[in-house]
């Protein structure tokens, strides 16, 4: 079961990407065993796998319904997730105190990805795995469920549609 994600109010935590024993052996690290846990939830609050997940590029979304500057950049990454939706997926860790507030939240804007478990450890776990400092704070992990990058936000903001030609020729 993969670990993943949740911003802990106020702060945050540790990176890790590969475990070193992986690294020494050659393996790749695959997403639904170390970033995600075995089921999300969708807008409608079901369970669905996350292998649903599986070739694609994926931003691990930190935010919380109380955070302005998240509510500001909610919308633009709705779009840019829409305009690459065949290629790239959106999963929210959200911050909020409560499921009840997450589901409102992820209502409000119309968030058409799926969501971590609010509170959940493996939500916990992602953010101090990831070392989040702050929110908004959009990870992008590739297809193989590497880290490209931890400045998601800004370069969504900074170079738009540009932003996923840059994370596809990561290497």
């Amino acid at each position: 079961m993969g670990i993943l994600l949740m911003i802990l109010v106020g702060g945050a935590v540790g990176y890790t990407l590969f475990s070193q024993d992986a690294k020494e052996q050659g393996q790749k690290k695959t997403l639904g065993t170390d970033f995600l846990p075995s089921t999300l939830l969708n807008m409608a609050e079901q369970k669905v796998p996350s292998s649903t997940l599986e070739n694609k590029y994926i931003g691990l979304y930190f935010s919380a319904s109380w955070c302005g500057p998240c509510r500001s950049f909610t919308p633009e990454l709705i779009k840019f997730r829409n305009q690459h939706a065949e290629n790239f997926e959106v999963v929210l860790v959200g911050g909020d105190g409560s499921s009840k507030a997450q589901s409102k939240y992820i209502k409000k804007y119309q968030m058409p990805w799926l969501a971590m478990e609010n509170q959940s450890e493996e939500a916990k776990e992602a953010s101090k795995n990831l070392q989040v400092q702050y929110i908004p704070y959009l990870v992008i992990l590739a297809p193989d469920g590497r880290v490209i990058t931890k400045d998601g936000v800004s370069d969504v903001r900074s170079i738009g549609e540009a932003a996923f030609a840059q994370w596809s020729e990561a290497k």
